[in-house]
């Protein structure tokens, strides 16, 4: 029970092994729905296909025999709509709730769907249940184009869509900002902008609790999870520390990594070290953005860098990453180039500060390397 009128029916999912595709989830994930109760009934999205006939008797265990009139569409992805004809199926004469590109997408995912009983909404419409009356706002690219939050003004509740979202199932605890930041990051993160549209606008509701698509309700201290979303909209270090990410072949990159994480550490910094290619990629792109200092370690491979820090940089300019302190180690036998492949990869982002300082290995570490290691240490800590 969420508040007297609107309660939760969603499912907890231990059967996926990647979230998207892409995300490790070992504490599997939350498809959230809700039940608003009212003169009129409102369901609040569906859930992923695999969990269709759970939710739909979670559904009717709190409907007791009612029928529900409405089922809003916040978000077309398939883990939140694919249950929408079987909903349909079930309760015919409920109307399905969207906007226009809602619709839209819903023909091409659902081809043959048979026709259903549909309101199309704009931004700032209302839908009045009752004593609950429902506000549709649109968050284009937060961070699908359809998407849209919805505001009960009688409990104060956000229905917030996959905002404030974080990985793990609601029966597995852990700590809401580690998962709800490599979400973010993750997912969102390319659409910074775009949420700070919609913080501004949320800023002027009076929100007490704030009900996502996934990950626990937020009910206690929303100032804190509203202000990680600012830091991580707006691109802004949320920490003081030195993320060395690196990839190496025989180790002699690595054991740069690591001298210069000790010299740093020898100097009150916060260190963290990241192996590409072994490390979780989601995880490496969390604390590029987390921290306000990265440093970008390679080996030199067929006169451009690893593949594991394409892919990590890739990842961070396909987010906006800006903002930071940024240096560069290079390895190199014959020919480092490295440092330069890494330097022309972050060319177009925004903010960036480059250190003076890079230290070129060949081949193996030795005293003058050391040095530069020292210097490109201090030049940090400043």
């Amino acid at each position: 029970m969420i508040t007297n009128d609107i309660r939760y029916v969603g499912v907890n999912d231990h059967q996926v092994d990647l979230f998207e595709g892409q995300y490790v989830v070992p504490n599997g994930m939350a498809y959230n729905s809700y039940v608003i109760l009212d003169e009129k009934i409102a369901v609040m999205d569906t859930v992923d296909a695999r969990f269709g006939e759970e939710w739909l008797g979670n559904i009717a265990k709190v409907l007791d025999g009612r029928e529900p009139d409405y089922l809003v569409v916040q978000h077309m992805e398939p883990d939140h709509s694919a249950n929408v004809l079987a909903f349909v199926e079930r309760y015919p004469k409920a109307t399905v709730v969207g906007n226009a590109k809602t619709f839209t997408m819903l023909g091409q995912f659902f081809p043959d769907a048979p026709e259903m009983k549909q309101l199309t909404v704009k931004d700032g419409a209302t839908l009045t249940l009752g004593k609950h009356t429902l506000t549709f706002l649109f968050a284009p690219m937060v961070h699908w184009p359809e998407v849209m939050v919805t505001y009960d003004k009688y409990d104060k509740v956000l229905f917030s869509a996959d905002g404030f979202g974080k990985f793990g199932a609601l029966d597995v605890e852990d700590e809401w900002d580690c998962e709800a930041r490599r979400y973010y990051i993750g997912i969102v993160g390319k659409y910074g902008m775009q949420v700070q549209k919609l913080l501004k606008a949320a800023s002027t509701l009076d929100i007490s609790i704030i009900c996502p698509l996934h990950g626990p309700v937020l009910k206690e201290n929303l100032g804190h999870y509203i202000e990680k979303y600012d830091i991580w909209s707006s691109y802004r270090p949320e920490e003081s520390g030195v993320l060395i990410a690196y990839a190496s072949i025989y180790g002699h990159t690595k054991a740069a990594a690591e001298a210069l994480g000790k010299e740093l550490e020898a100097r009150g910094q916060k260190v963290v070290l990241a192996d590409l290619a072994r490390e979780d990629m989601a995880e490496c792109v969390e604390d590029a953005f987390r921290y306000d200092r990265l440093v970008l370690a390679s080996v030199t491979y067929n006169g451009d860098i690893f593949p594991c820090m394409h892919a990590f940089l890739h990842a961070l300019t396909e987010r906006s990453y800006q903002n930071r302190t940024v240096a560069f180690i290079e390895n190199g036998t014959w020919a480092p180039a490295a440092g330069k492949v890494m330097a022309a990869a972050l060319e177009k982002s925004k903010n960036l500060t480059f250190a003076q300082e890079k230290v070129t290995i060949k081949s193996a570490m030795n005293a003058e390397t050391m040095e530069s290691i020292k210097r490109l240490a201090e030049e940090l800590v400043k």
